[in-house]
């Protein structure tokens, strides 16, 4: 007994004399096998590899193609509220309300806030102004432990913000001089997480850690209030170490569809409409570029051929509410001839009235790449305007049809007559020129949008619809012309949070993390110091990713992909279907792998491997063709439907985000309910937009069986579930799970 120390004894066992029969490899072995292993594991990390690449291309290309039909809904909204309103002499509200919404001059003075009471339950941070550091500490603690701050001081807020931000320039210049080093941070989209490992790591704000935050603040995340909240209140605090630029998601436009109109009035149902209306005016107000030592040039999305940061120094930014809004021209400035041919076109019109201008929705989309290319090509002819700042037919919804004049291949055509509607009548118009406030719009818009690319030149950006792709030039031609050294920019997720292209002379810094999946890529950051030498720190915010190898991690992200990829080829089942029937004409469900490409090239519109991908969405028949009906078996509706036309269905699933951004608008109180009346003026507006026949019967029959207690109104959140699209696997699992927990109740 006591503490002594224990000693391990070994049993004696009989010792083993070596075999000296047995002989070690011979080194020439020994090396064979190490070749053969290295072989087999630059295989594996090369498959790796690719599923990794096409996991990321299948996320991008999915987003990007959200961006182009936003931005062709805007375009038609933005010819609705020119033209037809103006033309027709009776405004739409629901047009007026997106895209010219009426600011309250009552947010303008301190009483937007004042009077709204602070009840004593509220438990939330209590803001006084001019804020100090106890302020947005007891601010970032509490939305630490998931606090709201009271709408009071969101309004206060913004309403000190927006005074400060009308006395800034719109290229805000910094200098290493009065600093240690400069941080400069991309997109956060409302990831709070992030925004707080930032401070972590790299400190908070103050005049020893200066901070730039290079725009899309909100928008996908759950936490945009928060995230742009923290933001503005270290301005205010920090005015001269806090620095803001704007985002392409700082756009009231865009928030309609990317989340942070919904999360505002989800979080704020009583004032939620007023601090939006703030929020927009903020804004249009945060500066559009940042310059350090002179050297160093910071935008948000990239340049163009015509950027010219003198002029962008000059324009009044406050004007551009929403770079997807195409600057107004008013009827006046058409010069509207007599009427070419007879068409009914009026508010309460229905599609089928001008059958002869509708077009499938693949077709609109393309004639929308071709409007896109004109019109860039009309604004290259101009002096005044961007060769390539355009958006996907920025005035020229499908119920227009541009008539090209003929040229040759090296020159790009123009449009010089315009087909607009006048009354109940087309005519005729030439396109005006644009003038000053247009030429604002299109440098704003390059800079918000843009994008680099490895090719020479500067071309329109189709890819996303809007803006431009910059070459290596013109990279060089901006940097030279301004004596700068580097273009830093954000806009772009990157695996690794950043990426160096055009020699190094453009930077792309992305700050969320995991933004299309958990583990997908890492977020990071900029310290530049008086060397004007960057330097990165990558960060990723995890809570099971370290857990994972990088065998799950890719495995993950790549089944979450194909899952969002499988969505997008149900909602365009109908056109994937009758362009594959076109090559099997005896009806036996298969076609060759090159064609089964073809049609899900020319059809979707994607940059991706189909060839690749082809094992994930389509089975072989033993004959090697594509069973091109096993695409669509492992999805289904989210509700079933009964008692619908194909086309009407088709319809709802593919444009099911436009038909809630239309929907949003209407509902103004934000109840969840519209009229029968109101839905079917949706629907009036929306077939225009789409240049699709959807018969108005079954418009009101649909209209009546979603009125489900008969009372006149529609749950269109009830609706909208009906055309989500689920996996089967996922509805089993479900049922699976209720089943279980069932038992474990009784």
């Amino acid at each position: 007994m006591g503490c002594g120390t224990s000693v391990a004894t070994e049993p004696q066992e009989e010792r083993v004399e070596p075999d000296d029969t047995v002989k070690s490899p011979s080194p020439a072995l020994t090396m064979k096998a190490a070749i053969l292993i290295q072989r087999w594991y630059r295989r594996y990390m090369a498959r790796l590899e690719m599923r990794r690449r096409y996991t990321w291309n299948i996320f991008q290309s999915i987003e990007y193609a959200g961006e182009q039909d936003q931005l062709q809904l805007s375009s038609f909204f933005s010819f609705m509220l020119d033209n037809f309103t103006q033309l027709n002499g009776n405004r739409s509200d629901l047009i007026s309300q997106l895209l010219n919404p009426v600011v309250d001059p009552w947010l303008d003075r301190e009483t937007c806030y004042k009077l709204i009471p602070v009840p004593e339950s509220y438990t939330g941070p209590r803001l006084s102004f001019p804020l100090s550091v106890s302020d947005t500490n007891a601010l970032l603690s509490a939305f630490k432990e998931q606090q709201t701050l009271h709408a009071r001081y969101v309004l206060q807020l913004l309403y000190e913000t927006k005074k400060l931000l009308k006395q800034m320039p719109n290229i805000t210049h910094l200098s290493t001089s009065y600093t240690n080093e400069i941080t400069i941070c991309g997109d956060l989209h409302g990831r709070l997480d992030d925004l707080l490992l930032i401070f972590y790591k790299n400190g908070l704000p103050s005049a020893q850690t200066p901070y730039v935050f290079n725009g899309d603040f909100v928008d996908r995340g759950k936490k945009s209030v928060e995230v742009v909240s923290l933001l503005f209140a270290y301005l205010l605090l920090y005015p001269d170490y806090m620095h803001l630029n704007r985002g392409n998601h700082e756009d009231h436009i865009m928030n309609l569809r990317y989340g942070f109109t919904k999360e505002v009035m989800q979080k704020y149902k009583t004032h939620g409409r007023e601090i939006l209306q703030l929020f927009q005016d903020v804004f249009s107000l945060l500066p559009i570029a940042t310059v350090i030592d002179g050297k160093i040039l910071i935008v948000h999305g990239g340049i163009s051929d015509q950027t010219d940061l003198d002029f962008l120094s000059s324009v009044d930014r406050h004007k551009v509410k929403s770079a997807l809004r195409f600057p107004r021209r008013s009827v006046e400035q058409l010069d509207i001839g007599h009427s070419c041919k007879r068409m009914r076109l009026a508010a309460g019109s229905h599609p089928s009235s001008h059958s002869k201008n509708q077009r499938t929705p693949n077709q609109r989309r393309r004639c929308g790449h071709s409007r896109q290319d004109s019109a860039a090509s009309t604004s290259s002819s101009s002096s005044t305007s961007s060769s390539s700042s355009s958006f996907c037919s920025p005035r020229t919804p499908s119920c227009l049809s541009p008539r090209p004049r003929p040229s040759s291949p090296s020159m790009p055509y123009t449009i010089n007559v315009l087909q607009v509607p006048y009354l109940d009548s087309l005519s005729s118009v030439p396109p005006p020129a644009p003038p000053q406030h247009d030429r604002e719009w299109k440098q704003v818009v390059d800079i918000l949008w843009s994008d680099p690319k490895t090719q020479e030149g500067c071309s329109p950006n189709t890819f996303r619809g809007g803006g431009c792709y910059f070459g290596p030039d013109v990279t060089r031609r901006l940097l030279l012309r301004h004596g700068l050294q580097l273009l830093i920019r954000s806009h772009e997720c990157k695996q690794e949070g950043y990426e160096l292209c055009h020699g190094g002379k453009v930077i792309t810094i992305f700050s969320a993390s995991n933004y299309y999946e958990e583990g997908s890529n890492r977020g990071a950051y900029i310290k530049v110091g008086r060397e004007l030498v960057p330097r990165f720190y990558q960060y990723q915010v995890s809570r099971t990713t370290r857990k994972l190898t990088l065998t799950q991690r890719v495995r993950a992200a790549e089944g979450s992909a194909l899952k969002a990829l499988k969505e997008k080829l149900f909602t365009h089942r109908s056109e994937l279907l009758s362009g594959l029937q076109q090559y099997d004409q005896n009806n036996t469900g298969c076609v060759s792998v090159s064609e089964w490409t073809q049609v899900f090239e020319s059809v979707l519109r994607l940059d991706l491997p189909w060839r690749t991908l082809r094992p994930h969405l389509a089975r072989l028949a033993p004959d090697g063709s594509v069973d091109y009906q096993s695409c669509f078996e492992d999805m289904e509706p989210g509700i079933p439907l009964t008692q619908m036309t194909p086309n009407l269905a088709d319809t709802l699933f593919r444009y099911r985000t436009d038909i809630e951004i239309i929907f949003n608008i209407i509902d103004k109180d934000h109840s969840g309910l519209i009229s029968i009346e109101e839905f079917r003026h949706t629907w009036c507006l929306f077939s225009a937009h789409l240049g699709v026949d959807i018969d108005d019967r079954a418009i009101d029959d649909l209209a009546r069986s979603i009125d489900f207690n008969k009372d006149g109104s529609i749950d269109f959140t009830e609706f909208l579930d009906a055309f989500r699209v689920v996996h089967k696997l996922d509805n089993k699992e479900q049922q699976l799970n209720g089943k279980a927990a069932g038992r474990k109740c009784s």
